[in-house]
Order: structure tokens, then C-alpha cells, then sequence
């Protein structure tokens, strides 16, 4: 096989594979090699499918020689370990859930498997979906291919590593506070979450239900375009599941954004924002302005409590969803002397430091006496941003912010400040407590570290900030550059 994986986007797998000059077989074989030769160092994923990506690539083959294609019949992609696969374990990257083989298939695996896509593994993450680094996996910390001694971003770290350095054509993360973009801009990679109730929670392991979405991890804005095409829509087994259409969000890919009004908002430029980071940024707003776009300084003032309110509703729902790891039904068990003793060693020793900081953080919240003073207030403070969103929504087309206020720190540099880490997510987090879709491509680098630049809308306005991302990628050449991976 001569296609270079480094360079390979899905749509030029899915040529390669139309025009028959590489079969599924090699592209699937291709990978795999490049799997076991990184992984030692990257440690990017948890289990690697090899004779089920195989097979799936050989029933591809098939299907491509009945003339039988879609773009991503053949094509070779890694999944978040918190989305169930039938028949492979799906861990969350946890003890609790170390030697858990889901019976079904989240709808978005339905969905890709229809399309004959090739799964070759699931992806490590922060436990649960909790955390902004991939250092709280209970296996092992996975590590940014631009340098391995920083870390990836978080929650979904290792698919955002897997796509930067080409173990895949593309992957799927989820993101509850920014866990899809965050490790996308650390990546330099491309990383949507679009807006909640777009894209199928059903089988995707909870978090924080109000929150979490499934979202593409891509090496382009095409890419991202072809994988939101393939896991959208309406699904009756998910209650938070919106009966919107579904457009083909390829035809939003146009380089053209002259006259689009862009508000900036003065609140994302943080104190401790590194100053590299607020440089790049600087550079990535002149280019919108020189592609014709409209820019302006936007004020959202309630931004600065949206980490607050994320810090009570998100441990609050993940308190109520993790109370069904108790030992009892499924999952790892501690074989005590009572049924107290099992559930509380059950929980003890499955759970890791930070999912049993979460858990007592939102158990307090919920508490007799602290609920209204706690969680309905955040409640009524997550109104009033959503509101503030919709009001600056009805003056401008998108919204410009930086991904992550830094470049990517050190692994272990900010484990024992659980604080700095959680401010790490300062500026995704108002998206989903708002609900709205967001967008991370890659707009430079800092120190020689990746800087993600984020777009986001109004709800289910994905082909507006697929456009803008578009443009800004095709004037651009960030997303071209590729990590070196010397002495791995």
C-alpha cells in the first residue's frame, strides 16, 4: 500500500478505496501496524481489535466490489472506550468497568457499522469522561504525539492522539465541558461538538446527562463534515434525542465567510491565559477579517460563573448515574462479608481519585438543606447564560474564542491542583451548559505547541460554524502540519 497515513483523510481513504488502488484490507493492515509500532509510547488506546477490524475490512472489500460505497465503506476509525460496542469491552477507562462487554451497540456504532465502517479499537480517556488531561485513566496516562511529555487534553485524549499521529482516519470522542475540543486544540486536530440532542446518547456511558454529546475527532473540517453526516439524526431510544433534519453538512464546506458578523467575546480572554496562546489568536482573528468576515467585541458576562455551575450540575448527574455501579448488577464486585461492606469496597477500590471527588461533590449538592442553595441555583444561573447566548446570537453569526487559555501542560504538572485543571476547560465549558454547538481547528502554534482556535453557534447551526472552519482551514495551513514523532 503506498497511500501515506500521515496525510490520510477519510474522503482520501474513501478515493483510494472508490478507485480501488488500495483495498480496506491493506489501508485496515496499515493501521494496524502503525498501532503496535506507537502505542508503546502513546498509549493511545485500551483494546485494539485486530482480526474484528480485519474481518470488517474484508466484508468492506466485498461490498466495494458490488459497487456498494459510501464514504465510509472501508475506512478506518477509533471510538471513545465510553461508547458501547457489542462483543468489545467498553471500560470508560475504569476498573469498575475493566472486563464489561456490552450486549448492543450504541446507535452511533448502528450507524457506522451500516455505513461499513472498520472499527480498530477503542481509545483511552479520563475515567468516566471526568477529567481534561487523559491522566485519571485507571490503565495508563496517554501522551501528546507533538510531545510525549505533555498531555493530550482531556476526556478524550487518546482519540484526539490516535488521530494526530495517523493510527486512524478519524475517531469519535464524547464531550460534557469540552472533552472532544480540548483535546482536539492540544492536537492539533480538528474536534465538533455539536449541539446536545443532534447526535444519539443511546449507548453512550453517562456522565452527566444534561451535558454529554458524541462528536467527531478529524484530521480536516471535510472529515468532520462526512463523520457528523454518518452519526446524526433522530433516535427514539434517546429521550434528549431532537427530531430535527438532518442536512448533508458537506454542502456547508464553502470558503466563502465575506459578510458573516463574528463576535469575539472579551470574557474567553482570561487572566492567566498564556500570552503565546492570546498571539496566535490575535493572527487567527486578522485572517477571518481578511476572508471578508465582520468582527467584533462581544460582551457575555455571566461566562466567568459558567465554571461554577458546571462544577455543580456535572457532579451532581454523575453522582445520580454512577450510583448504579454498586457491584451488585454488572461491573467489577468486592467480595465483602455483607452487602454494605461489598457495595462500599465495591466503590471504593472501582472509582478513581477524581470520580470519587466528583461523586461527593455532586451527592453534596444534592443533599437535604443544600439542594436549592447548591443545584437549583446553578440551575437558574445556566438560564441566564443560555439567554445571554441567544441574545448575542440574534447579532452575529458565530461566536470566536481560543479552545484552551494554554498550550499543553506537562504531564503531571497540575494533577495535585485540581482547581488549574478544572480551569483548563474555562472556555468550552459555557457551550454545553448552554447546549450549543462548538468547534475546535487547529490556528497555530505557541512555544511549539498546538493552539486550537473554537467557533461557536447558535443551536443546530453546525453548517455555519462547518463554513467558517472551513475557510479559515483552506487559508491556512496549520492543519497540514504533522507531529514529527522523533524517538517514538
Amino acid at each position: 500500500m503506498t497511500a501515506d497515513l500521515d496525510r490520510l483523510t477519510i474522503h482520501e481513504a474513501h478515493r483510494l478505496l472508490r478507485e480501488k488502488t488500495a483495498s480496506s484490507v491493506e489501508l485496515t493492515q496499515a493501521y494496524l501496524e502503525r498501532i503496535h509500532t506507537l502505542e508503546p509510547k502513546l498509549k493511545a488506546f485500551v483494546t485494539v481489535t485486530d482480526e474484528a477490524a480485519l474481518q470488517q475490512a474484508r466484508r468492506a472489500d466485498e461490498s466495494i466490489a458490488q459497487g456498494k460505497i459510501t464514504p465510509l465503506t472501508g475506512v478506518p476509525l477509533a471510538i471513545k472506550d465510553v461508547i458501547c460496542t457489542k462483543g468489545v469491552r467498553t471500560t470508560c477507562s475504569s476498573r469498575m468497568l475493566e472486563n464489561f462487554v456490552p450486549p448492543y451497540d450504541a446507535t452511533v456504532m448502528e450507524k457506522l457499522n451500516a455505513l461499513g465502517a472498520v472499527m480498530l479499537g477503542k481509545t483511552n480517556m479520563d475515567e468516566f469522561a471526568m477529567g481534561s488531561s487523559t491522566e485519571n485513566s485507571a490503565f495508563f496516562v496517554t501522551r501528546n504525539p507533538w510531545d510525549v511529555a505533555r498531555v493530550p487534553g482531556g476526556s478524550s485524549g487518546g482519540s484526539a492522539v490516535a488521530v494526530a499521529a495517523a493510527e486512524c482516519a478519524g475517531s469519535l470522542g464524547s464531550d460534557t465541558g469540552g472533552s472532544i475540543r480540548q483535546p482536539a486544540g492540544f492536537c492539533s486536530v480538528v474536534g465538533l461538538k455539536p449541539t446536545y440532542g443532534r447526535v444519539s446518547r443511546y449507548g453512550l456511558v453517562a456522565f452527566a446527562s444534561s451535558l454529554d454529546q458524541i462528536g467527531p475527532i478529524t484530521h480536516d473540517v471535510t472529515d468532520c463534515a462526512i463523520l457528523l453526516n454518518a452519526i446524526s439524526g433522530y433516535d427514539p431510544r434517546d429521550s434528549t434525542s431532537v427530531p430535527e433534519p438532518v442536512p448533508d453538512y458537506t454542502r456547508a464546506l464553502k470558503p466563502d465567510i465575506k459578510g458573516m458578523k463574528l463576535g469575539v467575546p472579551k470574557e474567553y480572554y482570561v487572566e492567566g491565559m498564556q500570552p503565546a496562546v492570546a498571539e496566535v489568536m490575535k493572527t487567527a482573528l486578522k485572517r477571518l477579517e481578511e476572508l471578508g468576515a465582520i468582527l467584533e467585541e462581544v460582551s457575555l458576562p455571566h461566562t466567568p460563573y459558567a465554571l461554577a455551575v458546571y462544577y455543580i450540575i456535572a457532579p451532581s448527574e454523575a453522582s445520580a448515574n454512577l450510583a448504579r455501579y454498586d457491584g451488585v448488577k454488572y461491573g467489577y464486585s468486592y467480595p465483602g462479608e455483607s452487602m454494605w461492606e461489598s457495595m462500599e469496597k465495591t466503590r471504593g477500590t472501582g472509582f478513581g481519585a477524581e470520580v470519587k471527588r466528583r461523586i461527593m461533590l455532586g451527592t453534596y449538592a444534592l443533599s437535604a438543606g443544600y439542594y436549592d442553595a447548591w443545584y437549583l441555583k446553578a440551575q437558574k444561573v445556566r438560564t441566564i447564560i443560555r439567554r445571554e447566548f441567544d441574545e448575542v446570537f440574534s447579532r452575529y453569526d458565530a461566536l470566536v474564542t481560543p479552545t484552551s487559555p494554554t498550550v499543553p501542560f506537562r504531564i503531571g504538572e497540575k494533577t495535585a491542583d485540581p482547581l488549574a485543571m478544572y480551569l483548563s476547560d474555562v472556555c468550552t465549558l459555557p457551550v454545553n451548559i448552554a447546549g450549543l454547538p462548538g468547534i475546535s481547528v487547529p490556528a497555530g502554534f505557541a512555544e511549539g505547541l498546538p493552539v486550537g482556535m473554537q467557533i461557536i453557534g447558535k443551536p443546530f447551526s453546525e453548517e455555519t460554524l462547518l463554513r467558517i472552519a472551513f475557510a479559515y482551514e483552506q487559508a491556512t495551513d496549520w492543519h497540514r502540519n504533522k507531529p514529527a514523532l522523533k524517538g517514538i
